[in-house]
């Protein structure tokens, strides 16, 4: 959903926002107001007088085009967002590929990992199926910083208002006032990289269940193309991709996906 309000920039910031889509497969289009606000924020921040100057100052500067990729991204999580979705994992697609596999040593990665809240709940879901320990959840994203806070493992208690009440002990410690601190067990669970997911290759083993979540209303329809088809690729025959709840993938049967439901993907066998 693109956000409406006015939206006060001059062309020059048009050319900006193709340049950077061409560098990036990042669509400056999502919600325009809140974007272009951010990058006339840093542009201030960095004196920078120009959007050509700009443009050029990130473009040669990885470390500074990191920087502003990981600015412009707005995080906002809980855990087990959007709960009925989470609960279909661990009822029906869980279940599923245990015995699809005769397994429980199975592969998930949650691509746009962001503060961690996602590939947590992943986890929590793992170690109630008693799924093998040994093979870490990968936990993907650009952004540095907010990989930092994931890996601290510490969240107020207004993100895990979705958590069920018996499973707050078993996962988390009390830390001071309303924080609370993911405990070790967990911890093991989740192996956090920074990758950049169009521009890195995947690795070459399979996935069996790949999340990415309200991360492709940044892309280009371009990247989320080619994004969509890296994870067809990944995934093990059978596998399941999980979209977020504005993330159809119009093109699925193109790729080669099946849709058992909403926005849920599979890899057929």
């Amino acid at each position: 959903m693109r956000e409406e309000r006015p939206y006060p920039a001059p062309p020059e910031y048009d050319i900006f926002k193709r340049r950077v889509r061409e560098l990036t497969g990042l669509d400056l289009d999502a919600y325009k107001y809140q974007i272009h606000r951010r990058v006339h924020m840093l542009m201030q921040r960095w004196n920078m007088h120009s959007y050509d100057q700009f443009y050029d100052y990130i473009s040669k500067d990885p470390e500074k085009l990191r920087e502003f990729l990981d600015y412009l991204t707005i995080n906002v999580s809980e855990f087990f967002r959007n709960p009925v979705r989470w609960w279909h994992l661990k009822d029906v697609v869980i279940p599923e590929l245990v015995d699809l596999r005769k397994s429980k040593k199975l592969r998930f990665l949650s691509a746009g990992a962001a503060t961690g809240e996602e590939p947590y709940s992943l986890a929590m879901l793992a170690n109630e199926a008693n799924l093998d320990d040994s093979q870490p959840i990968d936990a993907w994203d650009i952004d540095v910083n907010a990989l930092k806070k994931a890996m601290d493992g510490v969240y107020h208690q207004r993100q895990l208002v979705n958590v069920p009440k018996e499973w707050l002990p078993r996962y988390f410690e009390p830390k001071g006032k309303e924080l609370y601190q993911i405990k070790d067990m967990l911890k093991r669970r989740v192996r956090f990289s920074v990758k950049d997911l169009i521009k890195d290759p995947f690795p070459e083993e399979w996935y069996d269940l790949i999340l990415c979540r309200n991360v492709v209303i940044y892309f280009s329809p371009e990247a989320k193309s080619k994004l969509y088809r890296k994870f067809y690729t990944a995934l093990r025959p059978g596998g399941y991709l999980m979209a977020g709840t504005t993330e159809h993938i119009f093109e699925y049967k193109e790729i080669g996906f099946i849709s058992p439901g909403a926005f849920l993907y599979r890899r057929p066998m």
